[in-house]
């Protein structure tokens, strides 16, 4: 008798090409991955809060990808492609990304924090930038957590390819900044995601919302979250209780997250409809990731 096809054997089987949003979105397990996902870029956050919660607007992420790509595709030899205050407020802008006097302020910002520094020996005139190592060992972070999710989806084995050739990060990362500047699920959320994105280290409050989910309740209208404390939450987030008490009661009049018993004092819960902007958004981001690794990373003839 033959043995039961496992989904990833299954979801292989079909695959030809990098994995659409849809396809992410349907597997069975996807849940579960996203939440060993959201676990591992918490683990990053704890490891470098400053670090982190620099690009933890959504605005602030696109910019922070923005300037890795400008950092990959310079040309040292071509100064028209140098890293450079002017050219980065340009093609923020120029992407409908943030304003020019935000863009120069996430900047000054980088240089002040030394997530980013100006290259020794630079000419002086245009004064070219560069991320540092640790701001650049920390995204690596980000992608290894995406290609393992998209591994587990498929039972691929993306993430070994990319560690046995990690210089290829920059010919991916500008590939993913691509995707993510033209993908409309990630700049055109709905409306609860939508709400926690422009608040300060509002992606890793979904990210710590999402993870204390089980699974299993995942079909719930009413998803418990292992949140009971607002004040306890917003001392490990480092936010204000008052502004996320804020958006926490604006994101209750939407009806997408409330508590089982008194508010505050009891497990909170996110709707059914939450968590499923939620899942979108981030199937949506491994769709590209997976456009940009297949483009890097072809596979190999008769191999998967």
């Amino acid at each position: 008798m033959r043995n039961a096809v496992s989904p990833s054997e299954l979801f292989q089987s079909f695959r030809r090409s990098a994995l659409k949003l849809e396809d992410i979105a349907a597997h069975p397990a996807l849940h579960r991955y996203v939440q060993e996902q959201s676990q591992s870029l918490i683990r990053i956050y704890e490891e470098t809060p400053r670090l982190a919660s620099i690009f933890a607007t959504q605005q602030r992420w696109l910019m922070g990808h923005v300037g890795l790509a400008m950092h990959f595709r310079r040309d040292p030899n071509d100064r028209r492609k140098e890293l450079t205050v002017s050219r980065f407020i340009e093609v923020v802008h120029k992407n409908a990304v943030a304003s020019r006097n935000t863009a120069d302020a996430f900047i000054k910002e980088m240089l002040h924090y030394n997530i980013a520094e100006y290259v020794a020996g630079g000419d002086g005139r245009t004064h070219p930038l560069q991320p540092t190592a640790a701001t650049i060992e920390r995204f690596t972070g980000w992608v290894i957590a995406h290609l393992r999710t998209l591994d587990h989806i498929d039972g691929g084995d993306r993430l070994t390819r990319f560690l046995d050739r990690p210089d290829m990060l920059a010919t991916l990362q500008p590939l993913i900044a691509d995707g993510l500047l033209a993908s409309k699920p990630v700049r055109e959320p709905n409306q609860t995601f939508s709400l926690f994105i422009w608040l300060n280290n509002g992606g890793i409050v979904m990210d710590w919302l999402m993870s204390g989910i089980d699974p299993d309740h995942a079909s719930l209208e009413r998803i418990p979250t292992s949140v009971v404390s607002i004040g306890d939450f917003a001392r490990w987030l480092k936010l204000s209780r008052t502004h996320l008490g804020r958006k926490l009661r604006t994101a209750e009049e939407l009806g997408s997250i409330g508590w089982l018993g008194q508010r505050g004092h009891s497990v909170m819960w996110v709707s059914h409809g939450f968590y499923e902007e939620y899942m979108t958004v981030q199937a949506a981001k491994l769709a590209v990731v997976d456009t940009a690794f297949e483009t890097c990373f072809p596979p190999s003839p008769g191999g998967g």
